[in-house]
């Protein structure tokens, strides 16, 4: 090749020149033959989990996910108008001097020390933090291993898939939502990050980093008026960047986002199977204004997320305490009238659900909600409290990992959520009422050993294990008043051991549900009406738990601390609690009841099994069925005279309580007391469910003080085994 000099620099020779553009020309052509081929997109249907982004697979997918519709091969028109950006009036993006106006999350700073246990720092800040809904913490370990490492060599073969998401605003009506689609593209680590960092270049000339604020501005005016139409995130990606190598102090340290659910302290623990993205944490892989739309979180729990490498992200969060004035502004000034059903609190809430509502917080600002910042960077954490609606995006190519977590104070939340999902008739994700009853039993048994020790719990284990106490009683409190009133309507009694889903509202019934002919599903106790008024009487059948005494006895015994019963007697003092009692069966105390008074009760032992009618068949996790949508096959098994009742139970703990009391046919009354059930829960552990067996504590301690007035009558007609009035 020929090269001349001219003024001191170089060119070529005209047929040098000739060859090199021959060159480019080839080299050009492949390149789009092979980009053709790489791009070409087999587009899959994902599913999300309860409450996730609501996701369509368009079948005119076949071009690049980022940039401009424009640039796609022929699309449908339809496709156009999903990405295809005007002014939305509504929400004044022209001005963003609003930016200022949102104040800073807190920041906190863990010496080393105070870092060792996660939750016991989470419960430490909580009651301060929560009034933001969202806050940082620095963390003072960093991983030795960065996340490319562990996600390329650690993880063999890891590939992800991302979703596309229009960059645009939507008016909110029947004619105009935002929907987020599942590309089908398959994506390494390395990959997404070179595409990610070539449109960053694209965009501003650059590779580095810019300040915050200038990002934030250009999002929303790009959301608004800009001409990228798509961007790509990779969300609820299964794996975990957290390396496992010895010598990286982060991953082996408790704030590995992996070991979480399993702390001594967290609720989830009690759950034998994981929740992917509950339990489990998952990945998150984002680009330049990849976004995450505003949402709560699955049953209002608590979420921490870590930042393991790349740009930074900016999250807004509104405090729990806000969020059903946050809903109200989303439901007036968000959401057009034509896609609302109904005028219920929850409309908002269940188009809230499907994590794809974009919206700048001014709005919220100028009605009054609080509204507060972070901009989370490399080796940080972000931690949203429960009920706290947050929404963000990034400022770049970026990795993160997120997971849910809970401690006894989110128990109030958990349960106005479990309403929430009853009335939208959503299956939920986690059993509650046996989340509850276990961590009841567990904090029994962790006080009396506390009590051996002459210990004092800390101010904020005392405020985290009172909202366990009072959630329980409550519980406990309402299945006691509706189960008395069911047998006065002459119903029968089984005993159970399984965790079922509502017929009608898909709760789960840890505790008790009711059978009958009119339905072969299982009805929880909170359907007043419907158990009143059906016409099967003496054929209904109520199954509870064989505990159930112990459940009750551990209930009076939270109940007789002071600030419990008075908040449990006194309405007014119930607070932001009120959601907690239930209000069915509610009036019975003018039919002569009171709490926990006996219950007059007639045991069936013709029929139910329940631990063959209603368990699926390969379940071994009574909780199983509330993660796999499902409806139960039940079927009541007809039983000879001649079997005792509930005869797939005659190993059961209370059975033979019961048989040891019923020699001869005598009429028994037995002081509640020490000397009497004390004596048969001697050194045997608690009847949990099969969720909590390798969990629960080695004895059952809270049977030590009952009150005297609780008195258990049995009585038995030996010639009439098969259907036996009983009192407890």
């Amino acid at each position: 090749m020929h090269i001349k000099q001219v003024e001191g620099r170089a060119f070529l020779s005209i047929e040098a020149s000739n060859q090199l553009k021959i060159l480019k020309q080839k080299k050009l052509e492949f390149y789009k033959e092979t980009k053709a081929v790489q791009e070409t997109v087999n587009a899959t249907s994902a599913m999300s989990r309860s409450g996730g982004d609501a996701l369509k697979t368009p079948a005119f997918w076949c071009s690049r996910f980022h940039g401009n519709v424009s640039e796609l091969t022929p699309v449908s028109g339809s496709a156009k108008g999903a990405f295809s950006k005007h002014p939305v009036k509504k929400f004044e993006t022209w001005d963003l001097q609003w930016i200022e106006k949102v104040p800073e999350c807190p920041v906190f700073c863990p010496s080393v020390e105070e870092f060792k246990n996660p939750l016991d720092y989470l419960q430490q800040i909580a009651p301060s933090a929560s009034k933001y809904g969202i806050c940082k913490i620095v963390s003072p370990l960093s991983a030795s291993v960065p996340a490319g490492v562990v996600l390329m060599k650690e993880l063999a073969g890891f590939k992800f898939t991302t979703r596309v998401q229009p960059l645009r605003l939507a008016e909110w009506s029947a004619d105009d939502m935002v929907t987020f689609f599942m590309s089908g593209r398959a994506y390494t680590f390395r990959d997404f990050e070179k595409m990610a960092n070539k449109e960053f270049s694209r965009r501003f000339s650059s590779t580095g980093c810019l300040p915050a604020k200038f990002i934030e501005e250009q999002f929303w005016h790009e959301i608004a008026f800009g001409k990228t139409e798509m961007v790509e995130y990779a969300c609820d990606v299964d794996g975990s960047a957290f390396s496992s190598s010895p010598k990286d102090q982060l991953g082996q340290s408790n704030w590995n986002l992996k070991k979480i659910a399993c702390l001594s302290k967290s609720i989830l623990r009690h759950l034998v199977k994981p929740v992917p993205g509950v339990t489990d944490p998952m990945l998150y892989i984002g680009m330049l204004f990849s976004m995450f739309a505003w949402h709560v979180e699955d049953h209002y729990l608590y979420s921490i997320s870590y930042h393991h490498c790349g740009a930074s992200k900016t999250w807004y969060g509104i405090p729990g305490y806000a969020a059903a004035d946050f809903e109200k502004v989303v439901q007036n000034h968000v959401y057009g009238s034509g896609i609302l059903q109904g005028e219920r609190e929850d409309v908002a809430f269940d188009l809230l659900l499907g994590k794809t509502t974009m919206f700048p917080p001014n709005i919220l600002l100028e009605h009054n909600v609080p509204v507060y910042k972070a901009v989370q960077k490399p080796g940080e954490y972000i931690v949203t409290f429960p009920r706290a609606y947050h929404a963000g995006f990034s400022h770049g190519f970026n990795c993160g990992e997120a997971v849910n977590f809970a401690i006894g104070d989110w128990f109030p939340f958990g349960e106005m959520a479990s309403q929430r999902y009853a009335v939208l008739n959503r299956m939920p994700l986690l059993p509650h009422e046996e989340l509850l009853c276990g961590e009841a039993l567990f904090l029994s048994n962790k006080l009396s050993d506390l009590a051996c020790k002459n210990g004092v719990p800390s101010i904020e284990e005392s405020i985290t294990q009172r909202k366990v106490k009072l959630s329980f009683v409550h519980l406990m409190r309402f299945q006691h008043r509706a189960r008395w009133s069911l047998m006065k309507l002459g119903a029968q009694t089984c005993i159970k051991s399984d965790n079922v889903p509502c017929g009608i509202c898909k709760r789960d019934c840890y505790v008790s549900h009711v059978i009958c002919n009119c339905s072969k599903d299982p009805i929880c106790f909170r359907h007043e009406g419907e158990l009143r008024n059906c016409c099967c009487k003496n054929n209904r059948i109520v199954f509870h738990r064989g505990n159930i005494m112990e459940l009750e006895a551990l209930s009076r015994t939270f109940e007789k601390e002071k600030d419990i019963s008075n908040e449990i007697q006194n309405p007014e003092h119930q607070g932001s609690h009120f959601y907690l009692s239930s209000r069915s069966f509610y009036g019975v105390e003018d039919d002569g009841y009171s709490p926990y008074c006996a219950i007059k009760v007639e045991v069936n032992s013709e029929s139910c099994s329940p631990e063959t009618s209603t368990k699926q068949d390969g379940d071994d996790s009574d909780s199983e069925i509330f993660r796999v949508k499902r409806r139960p096959s039940i079927k009541l098994q007809k039983r000879s005279i001649d079997d005792t009742f509930c005869s797939d139970y005659q190993g059961h703990q209370g059975q033979r309580r019961l048989k040891k009391l019923c020699l001869n046919g005598r009429h028994l009354d037995i002081a509640d007391g020490p000397s009497s059930i004390n004596h048969h829960q001697k050194n045997r552990k608690p009847s949990l469910s099969r969720a909590y067996r390798g969990k629960a504590p080695e004895s059952s301690k809270f049977g030590r003080d009952y009150s005297s007035d609780s008195v258990v009558k049995v009585k038995l007609n030996q010639n009439k085994r098969a259907a036996s009035p009983f009192f407890y």
